[in-house]
């Protein structure tokens, strides 16, 4: 749990901001103002972000208060907030910890001298781009908005899609550095109750000094996985029309502050593979998508195995297929071949990752070539090997998850390398290792990837 200053405000005026300019680095820090003013002849400080207010309401609200002469002055916090704050979201804080937490997540404090709570004035702002549709997981036919870094501008384009009071959305939070906001949305009438209670009391007992790395320090932390089991526990999207599907589904929707994507369990096998344009389209081409990327996603996986296995027995080569024999000189061993590839193919995602966007086109050429027509007239790799696995490598792209491409990736090298050492055998017990994965891979509600409940 996230360590709490259980220490209340006091009566004295003093003594409150006394312990608030000990804890809160004012002198030190540029960022954080502390702002003195006369409310009503009574003494008040203003302690809040600077960047995070709305500069305009700010001075709307100091101006109210200017106006407030001595015999207006209310007698307590909340009689004051009532009479003579002009704001819609306004709370009391009445320890110090929910003064802080707010304090740095961007509201105003407001001490009153006289006054044993403390005003929130939650006119935070946040700096955020558009909401625009994001780069990997578009969609030809659907809507063209997207998931940004701010919370609320997520839960707004969820609840935009959801005009149901059922649509519940829970705040919490986690790390006792960071204090990342963490929004658990499911629609009441829907959810599974047991895995929703499940997820609370996964939250609740969080033990983190802070969420780094957004999401994914989120889920490594809720679901221990094994190391060495690739395959993800959660789905992710960027888009709220997905993300809204799902909670009508019944599902549950995790949102990060400061990342840019939801997570969606419980999960299974289908729904990894399953992206928007499935749905935007007339059902007979919806399951001719779904079904071409179900087929492509098992051939990244046993295609280049299964290759490797008749090279090695050609005489298991039907006639039909004979033209697919390597018959040039074999100068490297296939399986050096493509291990070497699938090395190449993540350098050069690696760098196209990296590349300044006015060079990517011209060094894509280059990359094309030299690895593409020198690499076989070199006498390195075969131009059969070439063509099987720039096929593997454009086919990884079908399917919309990028972790899941990463977990074929790692079953497709293992089957490679049982192939090449123990031949069919090999094979055979490849394929029964990434069955094994599959089945034994216990996602956050108990359940496999094949959607069977595990004990």
């Amino acid at each position: 749990m996230v360590e709490k200053n259980e220490r209340r405000l006091s009566a004295s005026f003093e003594e409150n901001i006394r312990y608030m300019n000990e804890v809160l680095p004012v002198k030190e820090s540029f960022d954080i103002i502390r702002r003195d003013m006369k409310i009503g002849g009574k003494a008040s400080v203003f302690y809040y972000i600077d960047g995070f207010v709305k500069d305009e309401a700010m001075l709307k609200i100091m101006d109210s208060f200017l106006s407030v002469s001595d015999q207006d002055m209310s007698d307590d916090a909340e009689s004051f907030i009532q009479e003579h704050v002009p704001y819609v979201e306004v709370d009391l804080a009445a320890d110090f910890d929910q003064v802080l937490r707010n304090v740095l997540s961007g509201a105003a404090a407001l001490f009153i001298d006289g006054y044993e709570e403390s005003v929130i004035i939650d006119c935070r702002t946040y700096p955020a781009r558009s909401v625009d549709e994001p780069e990997k997981d578009k969609s030809l036919r659907g809507s063209r908005d997207g998931f940004v870094e701010t919370i609320v501008f997520n839960t707004a384009l969820m609840r935009r899609r959801i005009r149901d009071p059922h649509l519940i959305m829970e705040m919490t939070e986690a790390g006792q550095s960071s204090r990342t906001d963490i929004a658990i949305c499911y629609m009441s009438d829907r959810v599974d109750q047991e895995l929703l209670d499940n997820l609370r009391r996964r939250i609740g007992e969080l033990n983190l000094d802070d969420l780094r790395m957004n999401q994914q320090s989120l889920a490594e932390a809720l679901f221990k996985r094994k190391w060495f089991n690739p395959f993800p526990k959660f789905k992710y999207t960027e888009r709220p029309d997905t993300a809204a599907a799902c909670l009508l589904e019944g599902k549950v929707v995790i949102l990060v502050d400061n990342a840019p994507s939801a997570m969606i369990l419980p999960t299974s096998i289908l729904d990894m593979i399953e992206e928007a344009n499935d749905y935007y389209f007339p059902t007979l081409t919806g399951i001719y998508l779904k079904v071409t990327r179900t087929l492509i996603t098992v051939a990244t996986v046993f295609f280049t195995p299964l290759y490797l296995l008749f090279m090695q027995n050609p005489q298991w080569l039907p006639e039909a297929f004979a033209f697919v024999e390597v018959r040039d000189t074999v100068n490297i061993p296939l399986i050096f071949q493509f291990l070497l590839l699938e090395l190449s193919i993540d350098g050069l995602r690696l760098a196209a990752m990296n590349t300044p966007t006015m060079l990517s086109t011209p060094l894509s050429v280059i990359a094309g070539i030299v690895m593409g027509e020198f690499s076989v007239q070199s006498g390195w790799f075969n131009s059969e090997v070439m063509l099987y696995m720039a096929f593997v490598a454009v086919a990884n792209y079908t399917q919309p998850n990028f972790e899941l491409g990463y977990a074929l990736k790692f079953m497709r090298l293992m089957l490679l390398v049982l192939t090449s050492v123990f031949g069919l055998y090999g094979f055979v017990a490849g394929c029964i290792f990434v069955l094994c994965f599959l089945i034994f891979n216990k996602t956050l509600s108990g359940r496999n990837y094949l959607n069977v409940k595990l004990n």
